[in-house]
């Protein structure tokens, strides 16, 4: 991979672990991940009618990732219902690198050499470390976990085929916003039965700046996809997992053991191997 990739990758996984971060830390989760959704809405619009339309060919892509993006919501909701950050966030983003892999190599035949798949396995071992210590976290919230974990993988090997096809990343971005703009809104009001939001209060402008992050971080991750195979790309931004470790630690109060400091040295161990042109 590119410098320019890699880059692109962990800004993305920065600014991932920031927005899970504000979220975990929210009263009514389910409220502020579709309030969030109203800025990617807002922006993707002007973006829809500045680029061109994606090719028929990526439409059904299209669709797909906006529901499996609101399946995602729910998901990541519920396992942070049960959990807390420093347990759920690495369950979550550690199950990812190895099953886009596998979805890569089996729908878009994309070829992994032997420094990329060492570096895909630590860092996926060292991600699912940083979930280990006293406090286990309840089964719920594991399960939970992996179920967001698995759409994450579908969604996002969805994206890197439907990008392509798309012949547009913009284009493609905006198009799968407005559409998971306008489901979980939706989602929220057939589960809850209505939906309230003062955008007067400060609550519902922080979760309108948190969607901004949001949007940010998923349109630099669709464009790396653009530019290099998905299996390294998506293993590099799950180091997200050592910046939500450093954010929970610094802002939130979380405990930062030898293990999750060991853990996180694996982490740039495959981020390195990753990184490696043989």
């Amino acid at each position: 991979m590119s410098a320019a990739v890699i880059g692109l990758a962990l800004f993305a996984a920065i600014l991932h672990a920031s927005w899970n971060a504000f979220l975990r830390t929210g009263a009514d989760r389910l409220w502020i991940v579709t309030v969030m959704s109203f800025s990617s809405t807002v922006v993707a619009i002007p973006v829809v009618f500045l680029t061109p339309l994606p090719v028929p060919s990526a439409w059904p892509y299209v669709v797909l990732s906006a529901c499996l993006q609101v399946g995602y919501s729910f998901f990541l909701v519920a396992a942070y219902r049960y959990g807390e950050l420093g347990q759920v966030y690495p369950i979550v983003r550690g199950s990812v690198p190895l099953l886009v892999t596998l979805g890569g190599l089996v729908f878009a035949g994309q070829y992994l050499g032997p420094w990329q798949a060492a570096g895909i396995v630590l860092v996926a071992v060292g991600i699912m470390s940083l979930s280990l210590g006293k406090r286990r976290a309840a089964t719920p919230s594991i399960l939970f976990a992996l179920a967001t974990g698995a759409v994450i993988a579908a969604y996002a090997t969805v994206d890197a085929i439907g990008v392509r096809q798309a012949g547009h990343a913009g284009a493609y971005t905006a198009w799968v916003l407005l559409l998971y703009g306008a489901l979980l809104p939706a989602s929220f009001v057939l589960w809850r039965g209505k939906l309230t939001v003062d955008i007067r209060s400060s609550e519902t402008l922080k979760a309108l700046a948190g969607g901004i992050v949001a949007l940010i971080a998923y349109g630099v991750v669709v464009a790396a996809f653009a530019l290099g195979p998905a299996g390294p790309i998506t293993a590099l931004r799950e180091t997200s997992v050592v910046f939500a470790a450093l954010i929970g630690w610094l802002f939130l109060g979380e405990r930062l053991t030898p293990g999750r400091v060991a853990a996180c040295a694996v982490v740039a161990l495959g981020a390195i191997c990753l990184g490696y042109q043989s």
